[in-house]
This record gives structure tokens, sequence and C-alpha cells, in this order.
């Protein structure tokens, strides 16, 4: 029998059309041999749609047209099962039956824990990153702690919410010259280089920082690295055992890897994702650099706690050879595919791998206790509850 396989996809984030890439990647390397799709799509609006045209990422370019002709749905569970039923049903709709979900989201919203906590809450097993890896890999600023509790090399930094700008802008200006220039402007939980601005000297900063508080709420200095390499390695894994992948070094056009440099590439054409971004792989490193690096992306991973397919960016200064761990996606773009065909393992056998995980840990899951059975209610009286209403 078939698993009934969703994969939601969307969310109200930047990043929600390189989702919707991602998904139907994803979808189409699921196995129809051994899997039923049902796709989840998240609309910036919050709503939940599912229909066989959602498949097809052709439909997306009249949006409003595909969401008139599907349903909206939500997940729900009646006696141990999991389903997608319409909100409004009509005259010989069917509710779906699910097994697991895979989240294909990206950014805020979605990617970093909201989606994840939404499927805990219904109950329904899910493939990746619990809720508290994935708040973790989307906060850039908690990233950087755990990376600095495990003891992994950063560059220096420091982070600020738009509250401490306003109070003392000079404070923050003056902490951000011990770094030293060129510095990187970042907002906190932002993905895909969006909102990004390299610095060169002071008099951009305020103007930087104005630009990262357009997308959050918490915004990142960080020291840029000169002679800059950039190599990135995917994790797959849980706590039971972990791989990575062959490295990559992507390259960009201008001094930080834009959106269009991700997405779009050097070329013309359609875009296919991450895949699309200009890059060598497996990255012309040598050996004792890729296994160096390669340690560093598991111990990233262990240090967050992460599950599923994640990808480890790192900043490598060209000169100097000094290796550094620049931030974890725990849903990369594309689900880095293209590392794992590099490394001999083909796509349908990557989404296998996320289905039997999610399937393994929902089994473990049930042989934990989380509640117990007691009649506490029975005995509960409410003579304080009336005191405090007299």
């Amino acid at each position: 029998m078939k698993l009934k396989v969703g994969v939601i996809f969307g969310g109200n984030s930047v990043e929600h059309e390189v989702s919707i890439i991602s998904a139907s990647q994803a979808m189409a390397a699921l196995d129809p041999e051994r899997y039923t799709v049902i796709p989840l799509y998240l609309a910036k609006t919050h709503e939940l749609y599912s229909g066989p045209k959602l498949m097809d990422i052709a439909e997306f370019k009249n949006l409003k047209k595909l969401m008139d002709k599907t349903p909206q749905v939500q997940l729900v569970k009646q006696k141990q099962k999991f389903y997608c039923q319409a909100v409004k049903p009509t005259l010989g709709s069917k509710a779906i039956e699910l097994d697991l979900v895979i989240p294909v989201v990206h950014g805020t919203h979605s990617e970093d824990g909201t989606v994840q906590g939404y499927l805990e809450t219904v109950g329904i097993p899910y493939a990746g990153s619990d809720v508290m890896a994935a708040a973790i890999g989307q906060d850039k600023a908690f990233m950087k702690m755990a990376f600095e509790k495990a003891g992994l090399p950063i560059v220096d930094w420091i982070f600020f919410n738009v509250y401490d700008y306003a109070k003392d802008t000079n404070a923050i200006l003056t902490k951000a010259d011990t770094l030293g220039f060129p510095i990187v402007v970042k907002p906190a939980s932002l993905g895909s280089s969006v909102g990004i601005t390299l610095v060169k000297d002071r008099s951009q900063l305020d103007e930087a920082i104005k630009t990262a508080f357009e997308f959050d709420t918490k915004v990142i200095l960080e020291k840029a690295v000169n002679n800059l390499r950039e190599l990135n390695c995917s994790v797959f894994g849980d706590l039971d055992s972990v791989e990575a992948s062959v490295l990559e070094e992507v390259y960009k056009q201008d001094a930080i890897l834009s959106y269009q440099d991700k997405y779009q590439g050097r070329g013309k054409g359609k875009s296919k994702g991450m895949a699309s971004t200009s890059r060598i792989c497996p990255a012309k490193t040598d050996p004792t650099l890729t296994e160096k690096i390669q340690n560093m992306a598991i111990d990233s991973f262990n240090a967050l706690g992460c599950a599923g397919v994640t990808r480890i960016d790192f900043l490598m200064d060209g000169e100097t050879g000094e290796v550094y761990v620049n931030e974890i996606n725990t849903i990369p773009g594309s689900l880095s595919f293209y590392l794992w065909e590099a490394s001999g393992v083909t796509f349908t056998q990557l989404m296998d791998k996320l289905v039997t995980q999610a399937v393994n840990r929902q089994r473990q899951r049930e042989k934990m206790i989380f509640s117990y059975d007691t009649n506490l209610l029975a005995t509960y009286s409410d003579k304080g509850l009336k005191s405090a209403k007299r």
C-alpha cells in the first residue's frame, strides 16, 4: 500500500516563490510507485489549499485563478488517522487521508518552527527538524550563540533590535566600529540574501541598518571575511546518525551572494531554485579541507539538534585558509538535491530517506510518555475560583 505523503509549501515569507519551486522539485522526485503525493499550499494569507493543480508549477503563474478553483482545506485527526479535508465541503468532496507531511517551506512564518508547531499540534508525523531546531536555525542571533557554545568558529559579530537602535544609535554604531570594516548587515531571521548589505565604511552603515529593519526587528552585524570563498555542505540525519555531502563552492556577481545569484544564476531562462546558482560541485578543495568542513557541518547540525536534510554555509578566507561557520538552512532551497546527487544519492533516494526518517521518528515518539492519565479534575474544587469572583 502506498504511503500518503503531504508536501506543505508556500508560507507568508519573502521566500514564498522559492518554496513553490523547491516543493515542485520535491514532489516530482517522490516515487509514484511508493507514494501518493498530496500538495498542501500555504498561501500568504495563512490559508491552506490542496488540489491536483498545485502539482503543476505552471499553474502558479495565475495565482488568483488557481486559488479560485482549488479548495481551502484543514488538517484534522479522526480516530487515530489524519485527513486533509475541505473547509467548506461540497457535494461529492471527500477527505484525503495523510500518513505524514514533508515541510518544504523557507523563511519566516514557516521554516522558523511555525509550520512544525502546527503539525505538532495536529499530531501528524512530519520530516525534518523539530520546532526548537527550526526556530534556532532561522534566528541568526540564537544560531550564532549555539555555535559559539559548541566551540565552532564564527566571525566577530553583534546584534541588536529596532528598539535598541532607536534608543541609542551612537552606542551601537560605536560597537560596530570595534568589528572593523567592511561589515555585513543582515536581518536576523531572513534567508535567500534578502535585505543584506556589505558596508565598506561608517557613512553607509545607518542606511544599511535601516534597510535590514524593513524586513526584521532584529539585525546582525558581522565582520566581513577578506578574500572570501563561500563553501557549502549538506548534512542529512537525526539524533541516531548523520552523513555529510560533498562540498560546493558558489560564485557571486557582487561582493555578497545576492537573491539573483542564488535563484537565477548567471544565465538566462527559467529558475530552477537553488539549482540555478553558479557553482562548482564538488568544490575544488583538497581532501583535508573537505573533511574538515564536513566535520564542522556535522557539528553545526548536532549543535542545533537538527533532523532531515540541511545545508550549512561556510566562509573561508582564501588567503589565510581560515574557515568560519556562517549559517545553517534547516530546509535548504531545492533541498540541496544537487549536493546529494554529486554524492551518489539521487533526489528520489533523498526523498525516500526523509519519509523513512519521519516514520521512524513517529514510532519512537509513540514509545515516549508525554502526559499522565489522572483524575485531577474529578477532585478539583472551585472554591478558590468563586472566592476570586467575589
